[in-house]
């Protein structure tokens, strides 16, 4: 209401400016007839009274009430107008004044239709009121009652009524507006939950394949072990609470790592740590992660009574990363090191976390290993791989 307000101000304010000229000029030429002084300084009080408001409407207490600005500034054109003519003794319904002025309102100003139903009634009970009271004839010769209130009504009722209807339109319109903006923010969520928040941005973007190259991250891959069984011996919806409960926790943990959580393919979990954005500590998050992944299955074991293992693999190296397709988005990883880390899960010890030299060589400072010595892994052959014990003391 404030822009419109002041547009409306604004152009009411021009307009009477752009008389003062011509009524300055009549009244210094013309012999001074007892009305023209007295049309000048009513002209004079409206633009003061439009300035005034304009003026208040930049201060926070009206600011707050710009419905009492409305209605100072429209009352201040007819009501003005309306005791000059009271002083003349001369008053005639000024049906052309107020058809233009609640038009103008109507038009620059549609809000609060109840704001201009009281300024148009405030006007006529002025007329009607004030002068009969006064002994003025308040009905025209060449107008009878009923015509002159029958387009009083009707200029009223059209006014309101455009009002009221483009009140009601720019309602729907702000309303469809703020359904439109809950929809995108739940997209943009959903899109978040699916992918990392810059590779989202970039994916907005471009239109291109997304896919970047890292020199070192850190890989895990984790399964539940006995889950097909378990599968056989559950109802679907049992088993599908469970998966939830267990990979919920993990998901937590992810977060708690900064990690980035790449898939769950049936009862994997697959996560990464170094992308999308490069961190020093990439294998230490991971290693973090796969002990707290344990304590967390644990916990799931004493509250539903079962007794899940999980095997985890971990294995540092250059991936790359990106998002592929036109369908279904998903932010995936490809190269030799996603491979190995599924070896080190699919070729490890159910309750134990198995790395490659590689992770080891990264975290030997800061965690307990035991060898497991060379084993034979499908597509590498003999690899030297650790078991992951804990955390050294001392080390945050």
């Amino acid at each position: 209401m404030l822009k419109r307000l002041r547009l409306g101000i604004g152009i009411g304010l021009l307009y009477f400016v752009s008389f003062l000229p011509l009524n300055l000029s009549a009244y210094l030429l013309s012999t001074h007839h007892p009305s023209e002084p007295l049309w000048l300084f009513t002209n004079i009080a409206r633009i003061i009274s439009l300035f005034l408001g304009l003026t208040l409407m930049h201060t926070s207490i009206f600011r707050r009430r710009l419905g009492l600005v409305f209605l100072c500034a429209s009352l201040s054109i007819t009501l003005f107008q309306g005791i000059s003519d009271t002083l003349q003794g001369t008053v005639k319904p000024s049906l052309f004044s107020w058809t233009l002025v609640f038009i103008s309102q109507a038009t620059l100003i549609p809000v609060r239709w109840p704001l201009h139903l009281i300024a148009q009634l405030s006007a006529f009970a002025y007329y009607f009121g004030v002068n009969s009271a006064l002994g003025l004839e308040v009905f025209p010769k060449d107008m009878a009652p009923p015509n002159l209130f029958l387009n009083l009504f009707w200029i009223c009722s059209i006014c309101n009524l455009s009002v009221y209807l483009y009140e009601r339109l720019a309602k729907t319109d702000f309303q469809s507006r703020q359904k439109l903006k809950a929809a995108q923010e739940r997209s943009e969520r959903l899109l978040l939950n699916i992918l990392p928040i810059s590779i989202a941005e970039r994916l907005k973007q471009e239109q291109s394949t997304i896919a970047d190259s890292f020199t070192e991250v850190t890989v895990l891959f984790a399964d539940l072990v006995g889950f097909t069984q378990l599968a056989e011996q559950t109802s679907p919806r049992a088993l599908v609470e469970l998966l939830n409960l267990i990979f919920s926790k993990f998901d937590q943990l992810a977060e708690q790592h900064r990690l980035e959580k790449i898939k769950t393919i049936g009862d994997a979990y697959l996560v990464v740590a170094g992308l999308p954005e490069p961190r020093i500590n990439h294998a230490v998050a991971v290693a973090q992660m796969a002990l707290d992944m344990q304590q967390a299955l644990h916990q799931v074991n004493q509250q539903t009574g079962r007794a899940l293992a999980i095997r985890i693999g971990i294995h540092t190296g250059p991936v790359v990363a990106g998002v592929i397709g036109l369908k279904k988005f998903a932010y995936d990883l490809w190269g030799d090191t996603v491979n190995t880390a599924s070896r080190m899960e699919s070729h490890g010890i159910p309750g134990k976390i198995q790395v490659t030299g590689t992770t080891y060589d990264c975290l030997k400072e800061h965690y307990f290993f035991e060898k497991r010595g060379p084993i034979f892994i499908k597509g590498k052959g003999q690899m030297t791989t650790y078991l992951l014990q804990g955390k050294r003391d001392g080390f945050a």
